[in-house]
């Protein structure tokens, strides 16, 4: 089976060991590549043979914001239909309105738990393609406090 590829890119050393670590426990077949701000995951992207599947962007970094990133993301033609969920520390409403505007499919909430983080990343990385709307719309109406589908 082929490995799927997901790039997160966020600032946090701690918040990318445990994605990672919670992300290899839920899926196997999954190869987590990160990035520690959005230029570097821009770069990640443009020097990658294979894209991947589906992006994680941190809103708040150095050099590059997440809205940064995602904006160069959805203009790209070779990029701009690889999803992308925002992730930040904060549920505000205008948050996900701007994610919602500049074109990710979904925003996350880190959730501090880490058994919560685990079991939505099961959901996401055993959703690929168009169901991956689906699973977060119904995410989302399961009353997750984590996850908003765009």
């Amino acid at each position: 089976m082929n490995k799927k590829i997901i790039l997160l890119a966020d600032d946090d050393r701690d918040d990318i060991e445990m994605f990672c670590e919670a992300l290899e426990m839920v899926n196997e077949n999954v190869i987590c590549e990160c990035a520690e701000n959005g230029d570097q995951a821009w770069r990640m992207l443009n020097d990658n043979n294979e894209k991947p599947q589906l992006i994680f962007l941190d809103i708040n970094m150095p050099i590059m914001n997440g809205w940064e990133c995602l904006k160069l993301i959805k203009k790209d033609e070779n990029y701009q239909d690889i999803p992308v969920i925002m992730i930040s520390t904060s549920s505000h409403k205008n948050d996900m309105e701007t994610a919602s505007k500049l074109g990710a499919l979904g925003y996350f909430v880190k959730p501090n738990d880490f058994n919560d983080l685990k079991s939505m990343l099961k959901i996401i990385t055993s959703n690929e393609g168009t169901d991956l709307s689906d699973a977060l719309h119904n995410l989302q109406n399961s009353g997750s406090k984590y996850i908003f589908h765009l």
